[in-house]
This record gives C-alpha cells, sequence and structure tokens, in this order.
C-alpha cells in the first residue's frame, strides 16, 4: 500500500537567530539573549507538503507575512522586547503558504489537516489560510496557552486561537510497535502507519514529531525545532532555547530511531540543509 504520493517542501521567508539559540553553550537563555550580539546567517521558515490518498498534510504552517508588515504584530513592552532579541524575519510578499502552495501545484483549499510540531509564532503563521481544514496540535501544546505570562513562552494567543479554525487536540495513545523504538506512545493520523506522530518535548512541552513511512521511500521524521541542523543532532548537541533535559532525552530517542533505521531522514523547521537533502533523496540520490 502506497497511500503517500508526493512530499514537498516550501518556506515561508527567512529567520535570523543567535548562535546560542542553534546550539546552547551552557549559558541560561535570558543571559545570551540579552547580551549576544551576533545573528546566524538567514535560516529558511519550512512547511512540509504530503501528498496522502486522504488529502494535502501540512506539517508546520510557517511565518505569518502580517509578522513583518503591522506593527501591532508582535507585543510591547518587556515580552516585545525578548522577542526583538530572539528573531529577524524576513518575508516577502511571495512567501505565504498560499503562494508556496500555488508554486507546488496546489490550492491552499486542497489542504485537508495541519500539524503543528509547537504553537510558536513561526510555526503557525499560515492559520488565517487554512479556515477549511483540521488543525492538530498535542493536547500538552495546547493547555500552555492557558499558562500564566505564556506570552513570554512563544505563544501569541491572539495569532493562535483564531475564530474557524477546527482544531484537534492529539495525545498520543501507548503502542507496542518495536518499528517506532524507543518511542512508545504515537498518534496514526489515518491509521494506516504512513504518517504517525510521536512526542518529541522539550523545546515546547508538547511538541510533536511526524513520522512518515511508505515502502519504496526513504523514512522521514519531521522534527520542528528539536534541532536547527541535523548534524549537531546526530551529536546530541542541543539548542539553547527550550528544557535542557528534555531537548536531551528527545534528542537521544531520534537518534536511537535512526539507529534502528539508518536511512531515516530527518528534517527540522529551520534547518538549510533540509530541502536540498530531501529534494536529493527523492531523486534517487544517496540517501542519508
Amino acid at each position: 500500500m502506497t497511500p503517500i504520493r508526493r512530499v514537498s517542501v516550501l518556506s515561508t521567508g527567512s529567520v535570523q537567530i543567535r548562535p546560542q539559540h542553534v546550539e546552547s553553550n551552557g549559558t541560561p537563555l535570558m543571559w545570551w539573549l540579552n547580551t549576544s550580539t551576533k545573528w546566524t546567517a538567514p535560516r529558511p521558515i519550512n512547511v512540509y507538503v504530503i501528498e496522502h490518498e486522504e488529502g494535502l498534510v501540512l506539517f508546520d504552517t510557517g511565518q505569518d507575512r502580517n509578522s513583518v508588515t503591522d506593527p501591532d504584530y508582535f507585543p510591547k513592552g518587556f515580552a516585545g522586547h525578548i522577542y526583538a532579541r530572539l528573531a529577524k524575519f524576513d518575508v516577502p510578499a511571495e512567501a505565504t503558504l498560499s503562494e508556496g502552495l500555488r508554486g507546488l501545484g496546489y490550492r491552499i483549499d486542497d489542504v485537508r489537516t495541519a500539524v503543528l510540531s509547537h504553537l510558536h509564532q513561526d510555526h503557525i503563521g499560515g492559520l488565517p489560510e487554512l479556515a477549511g481544514a483540521e488543525i492538530m496540535v498535542s493536547a500538552a501544546e495546547w493547555a500552555e496557552i492557558a499558562r500564566p505570562r505564556s506570552v513570554l513562552a512563544g505563544l501569541l494567543e491572539q495569532h493562535i486561537d483564531l475564530p474557524g479554525l477546527r482544531w484537534t487536540h492529539v495525545t498520543p495513545r501507548p503502542v507496542d510497535d518495536p518499528s517506532i523504538a524507543p518511542f512508545t506512545a504515537a498518534y496514526d493520523l489515518f491509521d494506516d502507519g504512513s504518517l504517525v506522530l510521536v512526542p518529541t518535548p522539550g523545546h515546547t512541552p508538547g511538541s510533536l514529531s511526524l513520522l512518515l513511512r511508505q515502502p519504496g521511500m526513504p523514512p522521514m521524521l519531521f522534527v520542528g525545532d528539536l534541532t536547527y541542523d541535523r548534524e549537531l543532532l546526530e551529536k546530541e548537541r542541543i539548542p539553547g532555547v527550550g528544557d535542557r533535559a528534555g531537548l536531551q532525552e528527545s534528542t537521544r530517542a531520534v537518534n536511537a530511531l535512526k539507529r534502528h533505521h539508518p536511512d531515516l531522514l530527518i528534517l527540522a523547521a529551520h534547518d538549510p540543509a533540509a530541502a536540498p537533502m530531501l529534494e536529493r533523496v527523492l531523486a534517487g540520490g544517496v540517501t542519508p
């Protein structure tokens, strides 16, 4: 059975972040955030597009162009200072989710399901365009919105809980599937084994990754912001944003999964190597 017909990637602009964001040097976030004078080179804001026989599936939805055109998109005051220090975005007019899908030969209303790795604003930017889709997020991630001062944790509720959206809050369930070990909980999107969500907390408490499996195609794991560089992940060098212990545990779990499946392609949201690697592998090039 081959329910997946095509896998693609589009980018809704680019982002520059601090070097310590990409790889922790052990200093506390608030220290390097307020003292760093360096930015990385622009990194993509990837959206992964999976054409499944049940409909088009997105993993993440990218950055909202309004974030660079609307002066009131981000909060003011101390929270606004944090957002400004954390990232610099470039979202050209043609870099919307709808335009990116059009470039791949799809329409926005082809999207049946949008899976959010987590709820930070560079992953939920396409939500205003997705009124016809099912939006999936972990229940643990959704619960974070109600926590005090969630805006300081990167959650902008006014851009997330939009009227007219159809949400599904996912809780991975215990499974007995040695093929996804060491993961012991999962959520099968279509009950066919082709697209399976696994919990990878750390960057946020409810972060999810999506495992794609299909005969004749290398397995793929879409990991959101668990890493910003596949090679750093392989060396268990973790990012500087999130819970350190959680990032380490999820990183080790992903690396254990790759040891079971050496051809596993690990695709992150902001890894500059991800899109060319996906293109090369799907074109029949050397697997990772």
